[in-house]
C-alpha cells in the first residue's frame, strides 16, 4: 500500500472507454487556443458528505461505490474519447486511442468536516497528481482521477484534467456528464470536438515570442482562498460603483473583486513599482461569438488585458474597475471574427508577451468559474458540500469560485507569503469601514 501524507494510496488502474473509438475520430486536431494554454493540469476536488451518501446510495462500500464509478466513468468516456487518448506534439492532435484515464482509490486520515471547516490548501492530498507533472507532454494520462474516503464515510473526488484539451469549462461539462451516467440518466447534451479548431486551427508558433509557459510559477508561490460572503460583496460593490471616476454603476461580483484585490496589490507594493501592471482577465468566448461555439469542448477562453501603468498610486477602485469592465467587454462577436479572419488575438498577446518578457510590464491573471455548474455534480449521493480547486503553479494568479449557496465568492490567490499577509490584514477590513487605508477616495 502507497502512502501520500495523511492520504493513504489503495490501488491504481487505468480506465478505457466502455466501446472503442471508430478509426475515423482516430487523430484530432488541437486548436490555436489549445496551443497556448499552459501546459499543467487544471485542478477541482469535489466533497460529499456522508449523511448524503447513506440516505441517497444504496451502498455506502468503498468497493461498491469504486465499481459503480469506474463503470459510469468507461462509459463516459465513449462520448469524451478524447480524454482517453494522448497528445502528439509533433502533429499538434490528440491521438483517440483509448489508452485510458488514470483511476486512484484512497483513504483519507480525517474527517471531512474538519477539512472543510479549516481548509489547508497547502496540505491537500486529494488530487491524483502534482500540477507540475502536466507540464511533461506524454507523461500522465490526459485525465486523472482520484476518489478519496474519509473516515467518516464521506468522499472527495480530485480531478486534474490537462489545460492542453480543456478549460475548466470542458472540465465541469465532463464532470456532469458523468455524474449523470452514474445515476443512470442519459447526459442532457453531447459534446462536440474539434469546434475551436475549424474556427482557430493550429499554428506553428515556434519563431512567436508566445509561451504558454510565460506565468509559470517557483516552489515559493502560495496560496491563499478568501472568502467574499454576500455582506462583503455588496460593500464592495457600493465602494466600486461610487466616488471620483466612477462610471459603472452596476459592477458584477466579479468585476468587483478582482477590482479589489488588484488595487490592493498595487497600492501595498506587491508587485514592483517600476514595471507597469496589466489586469488579464480569461475570458470564456463560446458565449460571446455568434458562430457555433455553444458546446464546444476544449479550450474556449480569450486573455484580455487592461494595462495600468505604473504612475498612480493610490488606484481608485471605480477606475479600476472601470479598466477592467471595458478590457473584458473588448472581447465581443466582432473582435472572435476578426480573429479568425486576422488573428487578431494572437497579435495583441504576442504584444503583452513582448512587454512581459522584456521585462516592463507584471501581469495579475484573473480566472473565473463563477458561472460553471460545479454543485450540480450529483453521482447519485446529493450536490457537494462543497467544490474547490487547490495551488496552482503561476504567479500573481487568482481563481474566482462561488460559493455553494450561489451568494459568495471564494478567491484563490497566488503570491508571496509576506504578499499575502498584507492583502489578508485589507481583506478583514472590507464592510467595516468606507475610508479603506491609503484610498481617500472610497
Amino acid at each position: 500500500m502507497e502512502r501520500c501524507g495523511s492520504v493513504h494510496v489503495i490501488s491504481k488502474e487505468l480506465i478505457k472507454p466502455s466501446s472503442s473509438t471508430p478509426h475515423h475520430l482516430r487523430n484530432l486536431k488541437l486548436s490555436l487556443l489549445d496551443q497556448l494554454s499552459p501546459p499543467v493540469y487544471v485542478p477541482v476536488i469535489f466533497f460529499y458528505e456522508a449523511d448524503e451518501l447513506r440516505s441517497l446510495t444504496s451502498s455506502t462500500d468503498p468497493a461498491q461505490v469504486c465499481r459503480n464509478l469506474k463503470h459510469s466513468l468507461s462509459n463516459t468516456l465513449t462520448s469524451f474519447y478524447p480524454i482517453a487518448g494522448k497528445i502528439d506534439p509533433q502533429n499538434v492532435t490528440v491521438c483517440c486511442d483509448d489508452t485510458g484515464v488514470e483511476f486512484i482509490e484512497a483513504r483519507a486520515k480525517a474527517r471531512l468536516r474538519d477539512v472543510i471547516r479549516e481548509p489547508e490548501v497547502d496540505q491537500f492530498q486529494y488530487l491524483p497528481v502534482e500540477l507540475l507533472e502536466g507540464i511533461y507532454i506524454g507523461e500522465g494520462t490526459l485525465l486523472m482521477v482520484q476518489i478519496n474516503f474519509f473516515e467518516c464515510g464521506g468522499v472527495a473526488i480530485g480531478v486534474c484534467m490537462s489545460h492542453l484539451v480543456a478549460d475548466a469549462s470542458s472540465l465541469v461539462e465532463f464532470m456532469n456528464a458523468w455524474a449523470a451516467t452514474c445515476r443512470g440518466e442519459n447526459p442532457k447534451s453531447g459534446p462536440e470536438f474539434g469546434v475551436m479548431a475549424h474556427y482557430f486551427p493550429a499554428q506553428d508558433l515556434s519563431d512567436s515570442n508566445i509561451s504558454p509557459s510565460l506565468l509559470m510559477g517557483n516552489d515559493k508561490l502560495v496560496t491563499k482562498r478568501f472568502v467574499f460572503d454576500k455582506e462583503k460583496l455588496a460593500a464592495l460593490k457600493q465602494a466600486a460603483a461610487t466616488g471620483d471616476g466612477s462610471d459603472v454603476k452596476d459592477p458584477t461580483r466579479v468585476e468587483a473583486v478582482s477590482a479589489f484585490i488588484l488595487k490592493y496589490s498595487i497600492d501595498n507594493n506587491l508587485l514592483d513599482a517600476k514595471k507597469s501592471v496589466v489586469a488579464a482577465h480569461m475570458v470564456n468566448i463560446r458565449s460571446r461569438a455568434s458562430s457555433s461555439l455553444g458546446n464546444a469542448f476544449g479550450n474556449g477562453c480569450f486573455l484580455c488585458a487592461a494595462e495600468l501603468g505604473h504612475d498612480q498610486y493610490p488606484w481608485p477602485l471605480p477606475e479600476l474597475l472601470s479598466k477592467l469592465r471595458k478590457a473584458i467587454r473588448t472581447i465581443d462577436d466582432e473582435y472572435i471574427r476578426e480573429t479568425e479572419r486576422e488573428d487578431r488575438y494572437l497579435s495583441d498577446l504576442g504584444k503583452l508577451c513582448n512587454l512581459v518578457s522584456e521585462g516592463g510590464a507584471e501581469v495579475f491573471l484573473f480566472s473565473s468559474w463563477c458561472r460553471f455548474p460545479m454543485y450540480e455534480v450529483d453521482f447519485g449521493w446529493g450536490k457537494p458540500v462543497w467544490v474547490c480547486t487547490t495551488a496552482f503553479p503561476m504567479n500573481h494568479l487568482v481563481i474566482l469560485m462561488s460559493t455553494r449557496d450561489g451568494d459568495g465568492i471564494e478567491a484563490w490567490i497566488n503570491l508571496l507569503p509576506d504578499q499575502l499577509q498584507s492583502l489578508e490584514n485589507q481583506f478583514k477590513l472590507i464592510g467595516t469601514t468606507t475610508n479603506y487605508p491609503g484610498n481617500e477616495v472610497l
